[in-house]
């Protein structure tokens, strides 16, 4: 479990007890101005959800001791409105293990595309993007 949030964004909870993948996505958003708290279980997890301002939380699906779907029902029980994204390597599911999360994202998708989410289910909006005209 680590405590040490850089950053005074917003703050996200990854929760993977792969510590690789862990390591780089705390990298990742804290380099997008995120502050990121990091557990390698679910346990540790809850602690972190009861003691820290947590504003989204990425967790795995299948992790020793609580899996994912597991997390997230409890986290549910503790705060109903958390957005929750499964961020798994398994790319079919059971639709069971889905119910109480968000988003569902695989690992091998693209870095946008969970930076993407998080931002929706955050509520972050960006200008729209200009597009070049063409005049002739």
């Amino acid at each position: 479990m680590t405590v040490r949030a850089k950053g005074n964004g917003k703050a996200i909870l990854c929760v993977d007890d792969e510590v690789i993948g862990l390591s780089i996505r705390e990298m990742l958003l804290e380099s997008r101005g995120y502050r990121v708290f990091t557990a390698e279980n679910g346990p540790d997890a809850l602690v972190l959800l009861s003691s820290e301002a947590i504003d989204l939380v990425i967790l795995d699906y299948l992790m020793p001791g609580m899996n994912g779907d597991v997390l997230a029902l409890k986290i549910r029980e503790l705060r109903p409105d958390l957005p929750l994204i499964m961020l798994s390597a398994y790319v079919d599911l059971p639709g069971e293990a889905l119910t109480a999360v968000n988003k569902s994202l695989t690992k091998g998708e693209a870095t946008v595309v969970l930076l993407e989410a998080i931002e929706e289910l955050l509520g972050i909006l960006h200008a729209p993007r200009s597009r070049a005209v063409s005049v002739e």
